[in-house]
């Protein structure tokens, strides 16, 4: 956990220092699992057409509420396999997880997945871990103590061109009736950028604009689980966040557009 103290280190000790020790604890043994896991044939079913959840999921996702409901009795869950039901934010702390974030990509050994645990209060996220374990790399923040990814700290970066730029996208589960919206906001933002990537982790994404891999990102029909740790990594590592109108982000409304806030405008002008 060594990785953790200089995000923990950076500003007056607090509660959260303990709630980041213990979501990077849980991350570690969710991701411990995974890595085992990878590349080897899998139990796979599915919850629709195209979303699939592996044996990896559900271990990750018990060793990771085994660790944090032993610490934390009385938080709120919100966990994608088992407890995913939810009516906006809950009041009080809450548990924001993903277990296999990139399910589809560890099911095809594509090396691009991870795990995601965010901490929010009343709905505002305060904490947050992702972690890639096959790349062995932890993001984590706190809310006021900045972004981190092995110890050190990141930021977004500081290009202004969106011609210039590096963005990722994601595509929805239910793509067969969104294509028309999804294929013309591609049309409108691939000639204007330097590329698109859409590599299928919407986590790790954000987690990428935060350590300035991307300089954007957008996505449409994402759930809490996808963005509750990413989009605090984005905004303490300087960058800015909406939902496709402009409005400022909520975590349970399913759009976002994430940036190093220099080409947010030129972007979100773009996504529609």
């Amino acid at each position: 956990m060594e990785r953790l103290m200089p995000c923990i280190a950076n500003g007056k000790p607090d509660e959260l220092d303990t709630v980041l020790t213990i979501a990077g604890q849980a991350a570690l043994a969710g991701g411990t699992i995974i890595k085992k896991l990878y590349g080897k044939p899998h139990t796979i079913r599915h919850k629709g057409a195209i979303d699939l959840v592996t044996e990896a999921d559900v271990a990750s996702e018990t060793a990771i509420l085994a660790k944090i409901t032993k610490n934390f009795p009385g938080h709120a869950v919100l966990a994608e396999e088992s407890r995913a039901v939810y009516n906006g934010p809950a009041k009080g702390p809450t548990w924001i997880i993903d277990p296999l974030d990139g399910t589809t990509n560890f099911a095809h050994s594509f090396p691009f997945f991870g795990v995601s645990i965010g901490y929010v209060v009343d709905g505002e996220p305060q904490a947050g871990v992702v972690f890639c374990p096959l790349q062995d790399e932890l993001f984590c923040t706190i809310k006021g103590k900045g972004a981190w990814l092995n110890g050190q700290q990141v930021h977004v970066t500081i290009e202004d061109d969106l011609q210039k730029s590096l963005v990722g996208t994601g595509f929805p589960y239910d793509v067969g009736s969104t294509l028309e919206q999804v294929a013309r906001t591609m049309r409108n933002v691939l000639p204007r950028v330097q590329d698109v990537r859409r590599a299928g982790a919407a986590a790790l994404d954000l987690a990428f604009v935060a350590c300035g891999r991307l300089d954007g990102f957008w996505e449409m029909n994402l759930k809490p689980w996808d963005t509750a740790a990413g989009v605090l990594l984005v905004l303490e590592a300087g960058g800015r966040l909406s939902n496709f109108s402009g409005q400022p982000f909520n975590l349970f409304f399913p759009e976002i557009i994430a940036s190093n806030g220099r080409i947010h405008g030129q972007l979100e002008s773009l996504v529609v």
